[in-house]
């Protein structure tokens, strides 16, 4: 069992990087997006406090663009640590999905600790205690959140009016599959009688390659293949928009990028232009054959 616990979990992981890599690769080659085209843009920095952006200067597209990236960061942190947008447009689902996601934020700090911990063991150099420790609260306050957070989100799914119409059978299997890992966890952590070092065991076993290694007691076994499954189906689902949303901020919200003649957004608008519309649209004529160019030019020829 132990050889099939260790088996289960490298190939979760291998999973996991090969999804979340094909993705970014995906998203990254998918045709431009419309802009928002909404000023000021973080970016601008300093200028931005008041509205201004780099489009109040003469010839602005012929200047080099200086980003300033901690201004974005100012920007992207809350909305990334506290669902700042969730917080201010409902409330109620916040309530809800704020301590779920915080709750694993802190599960991936004590994973990030044991994974240190665990590499430094291999070199000879032992964690102080209490650092240890600390991780293992950290880590017990993120299950327990991410815990009530799951439960939550799924009571809502069932019996919120204004999200039931949204909920398919997917959104409750993926919280189902967060609440029953995190159940077999919590069993985990009290069958090795709260003792986080048969964590640090464990990684430490992966990273050395010892695939016969014991892996724990039938809990913490369950718990770590039940565990390594979930790693690996996250980046197949829509739950994938941990790192989708910088796409949103980059290529969608905060692209000011100029389209210059025989610049590199020029090249890819004539890609767009030549891509089929393939998606049922009647009202301009689109039969899955002619281009985006194709309709625009015959609604100009119709004027």
């Amino acid at each position: 069992m132990d050889l099939a616990v260790h088996l289960i979990s490298y190939a979760s992981i291998a999973v996991f990087l090969l999804a979340v890599v094909t993705r970014f690769l995906r998203i990254q080659r998918y045709p431009i997006n419309l802009r928002w085209e909404v000023y000021p843009v973080p970016s601008e920095g300093a200028r931005s406090r008041h509205g201004g952006s780099r489009l109040e200067e003469v010839d602005w597209w012929e200047k080099e663009q200086k980003k300033d990236h901690v201004t974005e960061m100012r920007h992207m942190i809350p909305e990334m640590v506290f669902l700042q947008a969730l917080f201010e447009h409902n409330r109620k689902l916040w309530l809800r999905s704020f301590p779920f996601h915080f709750g694993l934020y802190l599960l991936a700090g004590c994973g990030g600790i044991l994974f240190v911990a665990a590499l430094l063991s291999l070199a000879g150099i032992t964690l102080p205690a209490l650092l240890l420790s600390g991780a293992g609260l950290v880590g017990a306050v993120g299950v327990v959140l991410s815990l009530l957070g799951a439960l939550g989100l799924i009571w809502m799914r069932f019996f919120d009016k204004d999200l039931v119409p949204y909920t398919n059978a997917s959104h409750v299997f993926n919280l189902v599959f967060f609440v029953v890992a995190l159940g077999l966890l919590v069993l985990a952590c009290r069958e090795a009688a709260w003792d986080i070092g048969a964590f640090q065991a464990y990684v430490e076993s992966l990273l050395r390659g010892d695939l016969s290694r014991a892996s724990g007691g039938p809990w913490m076994q369950a718990a770590l293949i039940v565990l390594s499954l979930l790693v690996a189906w996250v980046p197949l689902t829509h739950m994938s928009h941990f790192f989708v949303k910088w796409f949103t901020w980059h290529k969608i919200r905060w692209d000011d990028e100029p389209n210059v003649r025989g610049g590199r957004i020029e090249k890819l608008v004539q890609q767009a232009l030549e891509s089929p519309v393939s998606w049922s649209a009647a009202h301009i004529g689109a039969d899955g054959k002619k281009s985006w160019g194709d309709l625009a030019v015959e609604e100009m020829e119709k004027e």
